[in-house]
């Protein structure tokens, strides 16, 4: 069964406002395989896409995008942001895609294929992708950074700490992650795939941003509604340990999120 999170209001509003579209090097990686496989660039399918950061950087490449989302309250934020004319948005659940066979050029996932009931999502995705149609499933893992001049370690001590914390909220699909997707490359059924863990971007960022992005988070919000008080004063804390550190008072100070990224490519011979 395909989970149902992310699906509140306020917490569709923090995805928007504060998650980030795959970065350069994610995107080099994407297309470099893309180019050597895919036969036409006519129509890729976002599925699990939140409120669009992901499914905005195809537009440059295909003729059409669509994403999709389980959540109504995160399409609703997609469409509300600003997009070209070729990308449309679309409620729909992962394993039920409203394409015909053999019609879809691309499907992509960005830090959404471990919500999905795998069997069900493949055996979907297989039947609307098109011979030498492509797949792209990839999600940021749990080993960030947070850089900052000589003060690297002492940040991402920090974050990690209140990672630590927050992930005795987290569902236990989020585990999915800490494998790097090993399961769902097995689970894929094409010959022609591989598994990239070695990809490394760096997200400019303040750090208001920064404690926007935790709370978009998943563990974050069920930890907000278990313990609201709690959950509140690890944020602040978490806040106020960063800014001694740094010895700076401003929220707005800069830093640079680093991340590892787990990408999955696969290609649909017949």
């Amino acid at each position: 069964m395909a989970t149902h999170l992310f699906e509140d209001r306020i917490h569709a509003a923090f995805y928007q406002k504060y998650r980030f579209t795959p970065q350069e090097n994610l995107q080099r990686a994407i297309f470099s395989y893309l180019e050597k496989k895919v036969n036409s660039f006519r129509l890729a399918v976002d599925v699990g896409c939140g409120s669009g950061q992901s499914t905005l950087f195809l537009a440059k490449h295909f003729e059409k995008v669509v994403g999709m989302d389980i959540s109504a309250a995160q399409i609703e934020e997609a469409k509300r942001a600003p997009h070209p004319p070729n990308v449309s948005y679309a409620v729909s659940p992962a394993e039920d895609l409203p394409f015909e066979a053999g019609s879809v050029d691309l499907i992509t996932a960005f830090a959404s294929v471990h919500w999905f009931d795998t069997p069900r999502f493949l055996s979907e995705v297989d039947r609307v992708l098109k011979p030498s149609g492509c797949v792209v499933f990839s999600s940021y893992n749990q080993d960030m950074r947070v850089c900052y001049r000589d003060l690297t370690e002492k940040l991402t001590q920090i974050f990690t700490e209140n990672r630590d914390q927050l992930f005795n909220y987290a569902d236990e699909k989020v585990k999915g992650v800490l494998n790097d997707y090993q399961e769902v490359f097995d689970a894929l059924p094409y010959a022609d795939k591989e598994r990239l863990t070695d990809i490394v971007d760096k997200v400019p960022m303040s750090i208001a941003d920064l404690m926007g992005y935790i709370q978009s988070l998943s563990m974050y919000q069920a930890f907000q509604k278990a313990q609201p008080e709690a959950a509140k004063a690890l944020l602040q804390n978490t806040e106020r340990r960063f800014l001694e550190t740094m010895s700076v008072s401003s929220r707005k100070t800069q830093v640079e999120l680093e991340m590892r990224h787990v990408c999955i490519l696969g290609c649909k011979m017949s």
